[in-house]
């Protein structure tokens, strides 16, 4: 019945839509802007930022979290599936880390509950990291640069898993994307759009996306099955929420995905299985909605959808703190 009401929601958006009026307030539009990040903790931020570039935290000394969320490429790794410990495949999409603090829940399958949460996962999956975080410890307890920080950090010389993540996710909330077209827009500037990208927006409202790519992030604050209308074939791998909560109504839903910066985020869906926004615009309509949308509508989206794409937040590579004789080594097997 849950996702029922999602269907319901879409016939009432659809017999409601209005089109929106050039110089009125945009207040009660379903997206909104987003807002730049103020930082509190700049040498919690900063030290996040070296855990987020160092590689050491991972088995091999080889992958860091960068290397699946490169923030050079949208925070994501433009792979229809990231490339982990060994070569190994993961069996999922790798999610944008911009504006990743928005979202409800952390993984496509929401099984980590903040950014904090989910920053520990990897560093312990055999088939990311593949380490543990007893070994990602006692590689920064080796470093005396490290020691030195989260001392300065946190005011104790022993590093726990708790403070790494910790800092990690501190770093990552400073990942927003502000200032985009649309927010221009959104925030009454007329000219920030041209005329098709507003029928671009005017389509995405009257054809329901708003019903589930709503709010800041345009996106990622709920979970919804795909192929809610017409079932999706392509993947058999992953079951999504299923795998947290074992209940049969969860079986392929995932969690909504934002579209902020989405032409920059290729391949899309969880399986990574379509790399033209064109076919994702279509797709979608037809297995979520059940509404047709032909060539000329899905160009006007797609347009609207790159006035989405925000100022990227310019981050300089840290200088990491030197390994010592004592530093565990990297291990390859």
């Amino acid at each position: 019945m849950k996702y029922l009401i999602v269907i319901v929601s879409t016939v009432l958006v659809l017999a409601t839509a209005v089109a929106t009026v050039p110089g009125a307030s945009r207040d009660n539009e379903p997206l909104k802007p987003i807002e730049p990040y103020k930082v509190t903790q700049p040498a919690k931020v900063e030290l996040g930022k070296m855990l987020f570039f160092d590689p050491r935290l991972s088995k091999s000394g080889f992958i860091s979290c960068n290397s699946c969320h490169n923030l050079a490429t949208g925070g994501v790794d433009n792979l229809p599936s990231s490339i982990g410990h060994k070569w190994q495949l993961g069996p999922i999409n790798s999610p944008t880390v911009f504006n990743a603090s928005y979202n409800i829940a952390q993984f496509w399958d929401g099984r980590s509950k903040d950014l904090q949460d989910q920053a520990g996962g990897p560093i312990e999956n055999p088939m990311e990291m593949a380490g543990s975080h007893s070994l990602a410890i006692e590689v920064l307890q080796s470093i005396p640069g490290y020691v030195k920080i989260f001392k300065n950090v946190y005011g104790t010389e022993k590093i726990n898993i708790n403070d790494v993540t910790d800092a990690i996710a501190e770093f990552e909330k400073t990942l927003v994307t502000p200032d985009s077209r649309f927010d221009q827009w959104l925030k009454g500037d007329d000219k920030a759009i041209t005329k098709t990208e507003l029928a671009g927006y005017e389509l995405f409202k009257g054809k329901a996306c708003t019903t589930c790519h709503m709010g800041a992030a345009v996106g990622g604050s709920l979970f919804q099955k795909m192929g809610l209308v017409k079932p999706y074939t392509k993947d058999t791998k992953t079951l999504g929420r299923y795998e947290v909560t074992k209940q049969e109504s969860d079986k392929y839903v995932f969690k909504v995905p934002t579209l902020r910066n989405v032409e920059l985020t290729y391949p899309y869906f969880h399986d990574g299985s379509l790399w033209d926004l064109k076919d994702v615009v279509k797709t979608m309509a037809d297995i979520q909605l059940g509404i047709p949308v032909n060539d000329e509508e899905a160009d006007k989206i797609v347009a609207f959808l790159k006035t989405l794409t925000g100022t990227i937040p310019e981050v300089s590579i840290p200088i990491l703190p030197p390994s010592v004789p004592s530093t565990p080594r990297p291990q390859m097997d």
